[in-house]
Parts: structure tokens; C-alpha cells; sequence
């Protein structure tokens, strides 16, 4: 639910956008605000869950998930919405990194790698559910409800969720934390994380919209003061004995760091990926939401599948299978801008396109991540689960923010029609490309790096 949240609303924006008269800028805000929420509070949540017990904190994350729910398809308007949506992404926050937190606890060998393969399978099912059930639901208009059935959907499901819950979690999830979990929440690391994200997400997505008004520009230079602030912050802390928010001790094993890259580099190109495609196939090409909704279905499911698989290649292929796959999702999204960029729907090529770009992104995704987990003591368990999780909402949101902001500003030039909106595509997607390669070329450079200062590579 946490993972379908994130994309289903890409399927249904035009329809909210046009319900609630919501301004460019106000839909990002809609799409961002959850994850925005979610993303600063990730790690802390994860932190919550050692101390107080991680079906404790699922299952509270989990009821104010539903309430925010609830509340996101009852919302009369964009900034209702946008506040429900950061609720939302509250009660996701403290679910999440219970799952990656037990599996460590939980698992050891090749049984830790057949969890987390299944939770692999589980984010690719989460996505495709979202791009398909979102296109169910809208084109439904179940009751005249429009576009609310996307957020509404979460009620029955959690509900039944919420009961069998305990059941299911048992006492593996009650172990609580001592003296030490309650002065590892790091608050005013989280104000400072908080503070870096809000400085930088509401400038560029109001900025663009706003002729970029010198408030934004003092909002991106004052982030760009406070990133050295957070991080010299976190080091004194860890120096003093104290628990940062990001743990020094967790960025020293192997792969982390590395880890940290990619799943950055693929979640941005992803979100961005997903929200440009809904865009430029409902408002562009005049496609239900139903029918653009299934053009994402191969990208989801050829991620789950090779998720679950990618271990059964020859071993020697694992350490360059995350560059491969960032080369794969390159060259689909290159496919993609020319295939759409006379005006056309690509056809059936379309599928093999969105196809190719769902094995390019495993690839890029998984290995880095079992990896990275892998390396980590079970003591810094909730710390790794929360510092990955939060890297890949950071991705999320900076892949709305940005590849959004160059759709929108490119779209929205000229009068619209479909060859604005594909040529909008065309250079979104070229922006996509270039966020691939950056993704491929942090192997190479991580290992140089390593390298020069003595340590071992992590390709």
C-alpha cells in the first residue's frame, strides 16, 4: 500500500488536477507532499520501531495511514489534499521500515536473500497495482466519485490489514529498545533533514510557476548552506557518542555508499519516468486513464520478476549487473522519446519499450540493495533499513520535483496539443537518460575513489 500510494496518483492527476482546479504546481504538491512526509520521517520511524517494537509502530503507522486515507478522498480541496497527503505519508513512514528492519532480524543466509527478493516482488507488484488499479478506479467513476476511489481504496484494504496484524506479526516484532533507543532519536537532525527538504522541493515546484521569484532562489541557496550543516552535524553527533540520523557506521560497509547512489539515481529516473508517461499519454494523447494506467504494467511486472530471479545468473555477472541495468533503462528511455516524439502512441512498441525500461531498473536496484543489507550488522539493522528507505523516498521526490518541473516548463510554452506534450516527452526523456548514466558511472567512480583512499572496490 505504502509503495502503491507513491504511483497510483500519477494515474489519476489529470482527473484531479481538473477536479479541483489545481494548478501545476498544487498537483506536484499532491504527489510530492506524501513522500515528502514520508521521506524525513523514514529513518525515524525505523528508530521508533527498535525502541517501542516494530508491530507497535507498523500497525499505529498503519491505522493513521488509513485515517489519512480516508480523509485524502473526502478532501474538497489542493491544500486539504496536499495536508492529508502528508499524513498519509506519516503513517507510511512508520510502517515501512518495519518490514526491512524484521527481515534483518528475522533472516540470516540465503534465507534473508529469499526475503528480500519477495520484498523486491512486492515493491514491483505495489507499482504495477497502483498504475492499474489507479486506471480501474478513474475510468470506473465508481458512484461519480471520480478520482477519490485511488485514496479510498486504502479503508477496506487496511482495515482487514489492521485485524489480522498481530496475528500475523506475533513476538517477533515486541522486542523493545532500552535507555539507548530513546536518545537515538536524533530530533534536531530531523529538524535540519526536514528544514534541507521542504528548502528545496517547494522552490522548484513553485518557482516555475511563479516566474522564480528571488524567494526561491534564497530558498535553494539557503539548502545548499544547510546540506554541510546536517552533515557536519551528523558527525559531531556520531563523534559524541550519540545516534545520527545517518550513521557514520553504516556508511562504512561495504556497498552502502554506493547503494545509496543508485538507489537515488533509479528511484528519481523512475518517479519522473511514471509521472511524464501519465501526463503526456492522458492530457497529450487524450488516453483514458484506464488504458495509460496498462502501459505501465510491463515496467512493474518485468521488475518484480526479475527481482526475484536476478540471483539465478552466473555469479560473476552480480557485481555489474546494477551498471547493466542503468544502460538498460537508458536506452529504453531514449526508445521511448523517439518512438513518441512524432505525436503517435508508439503502438504495440510501446510495451516492449516500458518492458525493457522495468528490467533496466531491477537491475539497477536490486543488486545494489541486497548487497548493501547484506554488509550490515544486525545491530545497525534499523538504521540501514531506514537510511535505504529514505534514500529511495529522496529519490522519489526529487524525480517528481525535477524531471515534472522540465515536462511541465517544456509543455506548457506553446498552446497544448499533442506534438507540444510530445516534445515536452522527448526532452524529459533525454533527462532521463542522462540520470541513468549517472547511475552507471557512480560504479566506476565509487571504485576509483575506493581505491585512492586503500579500501576495497564495491562495484
Amino acid at each position: 500500500m505504502a509503495l502503491l500510494d507513491t504511483f497510483i496518483v500519477n494515474v489519476a492527476a489529470p482527473d484531479l488536477r481538473a477536479d479541483l482546479h489545481a494548478s501545476g504546481a498544487g498537483l506536484q504538491l499532491v504527489i510530492a507532499g506524501y513522500t515528502i512526509a514520508y521521506a524525513v520521517l523514514l529513518i525515524t520511524g525505523a528508530r521508533l520501531g527498535a525502541l517501542l517494537g516494530h508491530s507497535r509502530v507498523f500497525l499505529a503507522g498503519l491505522a493513521l495511514f488509513i485515517a489519512a486515507s480516508l480523509a485524502c478522498g473526502l478532501a474538497t480541496g489542493t491544500g486539504q489534499l496536499i495536508a492529508f497527503r502528508l499524513a498519509q505519508g506519516t503513517g507510511g513512514a512508520a510502517m515501512l521500515p518495519q518490514v526491512l528492519s524484521l527481515i534483518q532480524r528475522t533472516f540470516t543466509g540465503q534465507a534473508r536473500g529469499r526475503a528480500l527478493g519477495a520484498y523486491a516482488a512486492v515493491l514491483g507488484v505495489g507499482a504495477a497495482a497502483g498504475q492499474l488499479l489507479g486506471g480501474v478506479l478513474v475510468s470506473a467513476d465508481l458512484f461519480g466519485w471520480g478520482w477519490r476511489p485511488v485514496f479510498l481504496i486504502n479503508v477496506p484494504v487496511g482495515v482487514v490489514l489492521l485485524a489480522l496484524g498481530p496475528w500475523l506479526m506475533g513476538a517477533r516484532g515486541e522486542a523493545r529498545g532500552g535507555a539507548d533507543e530513546r536518545r537515538a532519536l536524533d530530533l534536531p537532525g530531523l529538524a535540519l533533514l526536514g528544514a534541507v527538504l521542504l528548502l528545496f522541493t517547494v522552490p522548484v515546484v513553485l518557482g516555475r510557476e511563479r516566474g522564480w521569484p528571488l524567494w526561491a532562489w534564497a530558498a535553494l541557496a539557503l539548502c545548499a548552506v544547510l546540506v554541510p550543516v546536517f552533515g557536519r552535524y551528523q558527525v559531531l553527533l556520531a563523534r559524541r557518542g550519540g545516534r545520527p540520523l545517518i550513521s557514520p557506521l553504516v556508511l562504512r560497509a561495504p556497498g552502502v555508499t554506493l547503494a545509496v547512489v543508485r538507489i537515488f539515481c533509479m528511484m528519481a529516473v523512475n518517479s519522473g519516468f511514471v509521472l511524464v508517461v501519465m501526463l503526456h499519454l492522458q492530457t497529450g494523447l487524450r488516453k483514458s486513464a484506464l488504458l495509460a494506467g496498462f502501459s505501465m504494467v510491463p515496467t512493474a511486472v518485468l521488475f518484480a520478476v526479475v527481482g526475484t530471479n536476478w540471483r539465478r545468473l552466473p555469479q560473476s555477472w552480480h557485481p555489474r549487473l546494477s551498471s547493466a541495468g542503468f544502460l538498460i533503462a537508458a536506452a529504453s528511455f531514449g526508445w521511448l522519446g523517439a518512438l513518441l516524439s512524432d505525436g503517435g502512441d508508439g503502438g504495440a512498441w510501446l510495451y516492449v519499450c516500458q518492458a525493457a525500461s522495468g528490467i533496466g531498473m531491477s537491475l539497477a536496484y536490486n543488486p545494489v540493495l541486497s548487497r548493501a543489507l547484506a554488509s550490515v550488522r544486525q545491530s545497525e539493522a534499523a538504521d540501514a533499513s531506514g537510511l535505504l528507505v529514505t534514500t529511495a523516498q529522496l529519490g522519489l521526490l526529487s524525480g517528481v520535483a525535477l524531471f515534472g518541473a522540465v515536462f511541465l516548463e517544456t509543455a506548457e510554452r506553446t498552446v497544448p496539443s499533442a506534438a507540444t506534450s510530445a516534445h515536452a516527452l522527448t526532452v524529459t526523456c533525454a533527462a532521463l537518460v542522462t540520470g541513468s548514466l549517472i547511475g552507471a558511472a557512480a560504479g566506476p567512480f565509487n571504485g576509483l575513489a575506493r581505491r585512492a583512499r586503500g579500501l576495497p572496490h564495491d562495484r
